[in-house]
């Protein structure tokens, strides 16, 4: 056992050094600090490190730029494949692998460590290949921006090569080189990209420029260069003088390289996707129309397989996600929102049981909303009132956002102004008409979506009618039903209604129905799928709010621009105007004429349900960039061109997402809904791909039935048989293209 001073005197020397040190659990490799992600943006202070270390016995290290752009790769599994990547780079690059730290990790594994001239991205999986069991391993991977290492002299951590406290650093060539070389040794290459010409059907130009198009001629007149020839060919991206940024085998283009825009690290592409990409920006459509004019997609034979019954009980058109790929959960570089946003939300993650950036988003986005409700507007009249979902399983630490916005209000005199449950949607009426501007925070929106499916008359009164009515009524005057002891109906002039709701994500999957996708609602909603639960750490009292959120907030409270009052009962507000930067102006234009076009490709193909989401996508881009100029900067709120960038990117990535859960989860009819439901069971297992038996089973479906769809799936291109290993034969199964 290392004694506690050597890990005390490590940490500081570590600490003069320029990394981010912090006491670690060993046993589970994390720190055994609480709230520690605040120091991936900071140092700790020396008093800091002494506390934490006088009885200390492991120690880690923070990679990325908060160590001064450090990074390890970690060669795992004993440091299989060390040997043979010290051998490439010794033959590319002599001299460089003798300056690298290098130590030997509890389990026999290999760290190497370094510091970049550069910023380092994220962690990256760099050579993995499929175990005896089937199953995937990672062998060699990174530890960069976001990442940790636990590391010598804690117990079974000893240093081979070189000093901790001397890293070298090295040139943006030179690590390019380093992950170059652990890229070689990868065994497994993942399914190329989805594109929106995605199943095989070589009557498409996209899929017949994927059977025989000349990808390397695409490559190399966008200066790609072939490093290394052979039946897996290395490619260099332009402006790379030595090593390799991806690989072509099998007709997959496989990108490893994280500067090789406008591909994406770790991924996979199809000729037809390469050749979208760098020859038609990524407009796919553009792409196969291009491609049809050379000359593919066309005169192709149809196969002799008669498949008329099946096709007739699936619907007239294939599965959508084939032509709808999934964009994936929100990337968390679009939680960032600087100002009162980023406030709360770095109060919430420090102090929540269970931190988890999504929700802290939502309760933060929620309540500036909220704050600035009835007081301010773009110069569209468009007022920053939205409906947030976070798709949140039980135990996922989903009630302390909202306990956070609670306090806040509490605060500041406000708690008149928050709701919890939607008893009715007389309910939400009579509040409103009480103070004119809400936050209701629901825990059971369930309920509320599974309305949405059932309210067939479109009751008026119905609450999921009533949210899309006073969603629309932000800048009008809103009228409320009369009761029998009124004499006259009470109007609301410019009613606020900001919705922070929760649902699991089952119950919510299973509500989708084309119904609730074309009826206005859905498109309204910003929808966040939280994902699992966070790390969990010691939590803090809401109560213990930083008094510059509580200054913002009481500003907010007192601030009424131009608000007019007859009568007790009657606010009039006159919201301030938010001005646009003429270049943000220009991106809301620009944004306005590409989802106009994708609305008219969506009435063209007469796909009501694009049609609905493209027609909301400016006007949600538009509110986010309003708060987002709010949080900002609360005192002289702007919409710059940031501002409108964020906007953009988030409701284009929600108005995609939406997309692909229609197609993946709303059928035409009961067939149909049978194939959408494989195909899902596919997406979820490892690799997108199952053994027959396996799958079945997850079907729970007759032999003859299971059969037909699998037959509709494999003729439609959607999926292709696969022989699967396992430890005594290969299993039969299938695959998702």
């Amino acid at each position: 056992m290392n004694d506690s001073s050597d890990i005390l005197n490590a940490a500081l020397d570590y600490l003069d050094a320029g990394m981010c040190v912090l006491p670690a659990r060993l046993d589970q490799k994390r720190p055994a600090v609480t709230s520690w992600k605040q120091y991936q943006q900071r140092l700790p202070t020396p008093v800091e490190v002494r506390a934490w270390f006088s009885n200390g016995h492991a120690l880690c290290v923070l990679t990325g730029g908060v160590s001064g752009n450090l990074e390890m790769i970690d060669f795992d599994a004993g440091g299989a494949l060390f040997d043979h990547w010290a051998k490439l780079i010794k033959a590319e690059a002599p001299g460089l692998l003798e300056r690298l730290v290098i130590e030997r990790s509890q389990r026999g594994g290999l760290h190497v460590a370094y510091r970049c001239a550069v910023p380092v991205c994220g962690n990256l999986k760099l050579a993995q290949r499929r175990g005896a069991d089937g199953r995937l391993e990672t062998l060699i991977e990174t530890r960069g921006e976001g990442g940790l290492f636990l590391c010598a002299p804690s117990p079974g951590y000893e240093l081979a090569q070189g000093q901790l406290i001397n890293l070298p650093t090295l040139t943006a060539q030179e690590r390019d080189i380093l992950l170059s070389a652990a890229w070689a040794l990868n065994e497994h290459l993942p399914a190329p990209e989805p594109t929106p010409a995605g199943c095989s059907n070589l009557a498409r130009p996209g899929d017949d420029f994927a059977a025989r198009g000349d990808v390397c001629a695409v490559l190399a007149g966008h200066s790609w260069t072939l490093a290394k020839g052979g039946q897996n060919e290395y490619w260099r991206r332009p402006g790379k003088t030595a090593g390799w940024s991806a690989t072509l085998k099998d007709r997959v283009f496989y990108v490893f390289s994280s500067n090789a825009a406008p591909f994406e690290p770790n991924k996979a592409y199809s000729p037809f996707g390469v050749y979208a990409l760098l020859e038609h920006n990524g407009d796919f459509a553009a792409a196969a129309t291009a491609l049809r004019a050379e000359g593919y997609g066309q005169d192709v034979p149809a196969p002799d397989v008669d498949i008329s019954g099946i096709v007739a009980q699936a619907g007239d058109s294939a599965p959508a996600e084939q032509q709808t790929p999934d964009p994936g959960p929100i990337p968390e570089h679009l939680f960032r929102v600087p100002g009162f946003v980023a406030q709360v939300m770095e109060f919430t993650l420090a102090n929540a049981p269970y931190p988890n950036v999504g929700l802290a988003f939502c309760g933060a986005m929620a309540l500036q909303s909220y704050l600035c409700g009835r007081k301010v507007c773009d110069r569209g009249d468009l007022r920053p009132n939205i409906y947030l979902l976070a798709l949140a399983s039980s135990g996922t630490g989903k009630d302390f956002p909202r306990k956070v916005n609670s306090r806040v209000l509490f605060e500041i005199g406000q708690v008149c102004a928050l709701g919890d449950k939607f008893a009715s949607g007389e309910g939400i009426q009579d509040a409103l008409a009480r103070t004119g501007a809400m936050l209701f925070q629901n825990d059971e929106m369930d309920g509320v979506l599974r309305q949405v499916n059932l309210d067939r008359e479109n009751k008026r009164e119905s609450i999921p009618n009533i949210l899309l009515t006073l969603y629309t009524s932000a800048n009008d005057v809103y009228p409320i039903r009369v009761k029998a002891s009124q004499k006259e109906a009470v109007h609301i002039d410019q009613p606020h209604l900001t919705l922070f709701g929760t649902a699991t994500p089952q119950y919510f999957y299973e509500s989708l129905s084309r119904r609730m996708l074309t009826n206005g609602f859905f498109a309204r909603l910003i929808i966040v799928d939280i994902g699992k639960r966070g790390e969990g750490q010691t939590p803090g009292p809401a109560r213990n709010l930083p008094q510059t959120i509580l200054q913002t907030a009481r500003w907010w409270m007192e601030y009424q621009p131009g608000t007019t009052r007859r009568n007790l009962l009657e606010v009039h507000p006159e919201p301030r105007t938010v001005p646009c930067m003429p270049e943000a102006q220009e991106a809301i234009t620009a944004l306005q004429r590409q989802t106009e076009a994708e609305y008219d490709q969506a009435h063209a193909r007469n796909d009501e349900v694009a049609r609905v989401a493209w027609s909301r996508t400016t006007e949600n881009a538009g509110k986010l960039a309003l708060i987002y100029a709010c949080s900002a900067n609360h005192e002289n709120p702007t919409i710059d061109l940031l501002a409108v960038e964020w906007a953009r990117a988030f409701a284009m990535h929600q108005t995609r997402r939406q997309l692909f859960l229609a197609a993946s989860y709303v059928a035409e009819n009961p067939f149909h809904a049978e194939c959408l439901k494989l195909l899902r069971r596919l997406r979820e297992a490892p690799d997108g791909q199952m053994a027959r038996n396996r799958l079945m089973r997850a079907m729970r479906c007759k032999l003859t039935d299971f059969d037909q769809i699998v037959g509709t799936l494999l003729t439609q291109g959607d999926i292709v048989p696969v022989d699967i290993p396992t430890k005594t034969k290969s299993a039969h199964g299938y695959r998702l293209v």
